[in-house]
């Protein structure tokens, strides 16, 4: 399962290391990829700007959040679904966010899956390992989103 690739787009330095810690500490493995922006997100997914020369394979899910500079999660979001290459890409909204608002407005833009950050490191490491055995060893993608 090694070979499938998780896309984390957070800004913020603090979260990204609890994540990497918290798949560190439940042996998941999956190389990890970490854009700060929204910008960087699609550049990310659509190989262009500073990703241009990467392997164009698509990610096993993106965990996206909700508040992010340049372009916010949830255009990010709207930008995956509406392209053909992308919109079959499992994404999960991983946001510290409690406001219901936001929960609908990512259901109704296509989000897979809404969890709401744990503020406990603990309870951080058993949601980052569901999280992880979910989406990149139990899940089943469409055909056309393996690489």
């Amino acid at each position: 399962m090694r070979d499938k690739t998780i896309l984390l787009v957070e800004d913020n330095p603090d979260d990204i290391e609890l994540t990497l810690r918290a798949f560190k500490k439940n042996r998941i493995v999956n190389d990890v990829a970490v854009v700060r922006d929204g910008a960087e997100a699609m550049d990310y997914l659509f190989c262009t700007g500073p990703h241009a020369d990467r392997d164009p394979s698509l990610p096993a899910v993106v965990l996206l959040d909700l508040r992010l500079p340049k372009i916010d999660g949830l255009e990010v979001l709207r930008r995956i679904r509406a392209d053909e290459r992308t919109k079959l890409v499992p994404v999960v909204i991983l946001t510290s966010s409690k406001e219901q608002q936001d929960m609908i407005n990512g259901y109704r833009n296509g989000a897979n899956s809404y969890v709401q950050k744990p503020v406990d490191f603990e309870q951080f490491v058993r949601a980052a390992q569901q999280l992880g055995l979910y989406w990149s060893v139990l899940n089943e993608p469409p055909p056309e989103t393996r690489g």
